[in-house]
């Protein structure tokens, strides 16, 4: 009986051994058989491999973005943009006054210097400076942010729309968009304002107009490019609509420089609109900070604090977005995606 076991286990692992060897003769041959196209096909590639190559690049590509926007400069307009806005939401807990301690209101103490009462001095009126700071950042904001939002929609709609069916209605747009960029752009904001009213709404519908022609320029360059790519042919060989196209399609492939427009422009928007608040158009219900440098302008000399600090908020303010805007172009701009 032990024989016969013996001579069974020592079959069992003779047999184990032949089909491990078949077993591994086939898997070689089906592993070269259905490599053979690596051999004989130019550009072959693997389909497991293609799919983690893709996931690693991602990654990369995610990590290359986060690192650009990490750089100094850039951190350092995001924490100025990250103040400006939280002094903007929660102005009523870190003014000395309320909002209506402003409002047709005077004051004895017109232009004193900083004192306990008054950190900063005080205004032509009698106003605390300070206070005047943290309620000016929510004003321009405010008219800022809608106002180029509405370009934004309008200029990249009107763009894409021209650039994707050409023709004559490309020309008649576009010399529309020429005929509103040759004037001068504060020259013209002053006679809308004029027109109509010297408001908030106002003063927002007039930015927004003025930006208009230039986010339509912008992106009806972009698209011109884009639609003649292979990916646009092939959602109109599936059956995809134009505005499908135009929406689906092509805007997200297109909407870089736009974001990065958007964001140097929040601070020419703010700009700007301190220059007309200096020039005296300005909405006489709101706090700006160039309405307080045109009343303080006659007292430079005498009382600098009246004029320095709204200056100053005005150039910090700028400064911060133009940083952000500035990193933002770096991480977005594909021609950078080596450095």
């Amino acid at each position: 009986m032990r024989t016969k076991m013996k001579q069974n286990t020592i079959e069992k692992k003779i047999s184990e051994e032949k089909e491990s060897k078949e077993n591994t003769f086939k898997r070689i041959v089906n592993w070269f058989i259905s490599n053979l196209k690596f051999l004989f096909i130019p550009f072959s590639r693997y389909e497991t491999l293609v799919e983690k190559e893709y996931d690693y690049e991602k990654t990369i590509s995610k990590r290359l973005f986060i690192r650009r926007l990490k750089s100094p400069l850039t951190m350092i307009g995001i924490l100025i943009v990250f103040s400006i806005v939280t002094i903007a939401v929660f102005q009523d807990w870190l003014t000395l006054y309320p909002r209506e301690w402003f409002i047709n209101q005077v004051y004895s103490g017109a232009f004193d210097p900083p004192s306990a009462k008054y950190p900063l001095g005080q205004t032509d009126l009698g106003y605390d400076v300070f206070s005047r700071l943290i309620f000016g950042a929510r004003t321009s904001l405010t008219i800022a942010l809608p106002a180029i939002l509405f370009s934004v929609v309008f200029g990249v709609i009107i763009g894409i729309i021209a650039a994707y069916y050409s023709g004559p209605l490309d020309a008649i747009i576009m010399r529309i968009m020429d005929i509103m960029m040759a004037f001068p752009a504060l020259i013209l904001a002053m006679v809308l304002i004029n027109i109509f009213g010297q408001k908030m709404e106002y003063i927002m519908l007039a930015y927004g107009l003025l930006g208009i022609p230039f986010y339509a320029r912008l992106i009806r360059g972009s698209v011109l490019q884009a639609k003649s790519l292979p990916y646009v042919d092939s959602a109109r060989v599936a059956g995809a609509s134009n505005l499908r196209i135009m929406f689906r399609h092509i805007l997200p492939n297109v909407i870089q420089p736009i974001i990065i427009s958007f964001t140097f422009d929040i601070g020419g928007i703010i700009l700007s609109l301190a220059g007309l608040s200096f020039l005296g158009f300005h909405d006489p219900t709101l706090i700006e900070w160039g309405f307080d440098i045109n009343k303080a302008a006659g007292r430079i000399a005498d009382a600098p604090w009246a004029s320095f600090w709204p200056g100053i908020m005005i150039v910090i303010t700028v400064l911060g977005f133009m940083l952000v805007g500035d990193g933002l172009r770096d991480a977005l701009d594909p021609r950078l995606k080596n450095l």
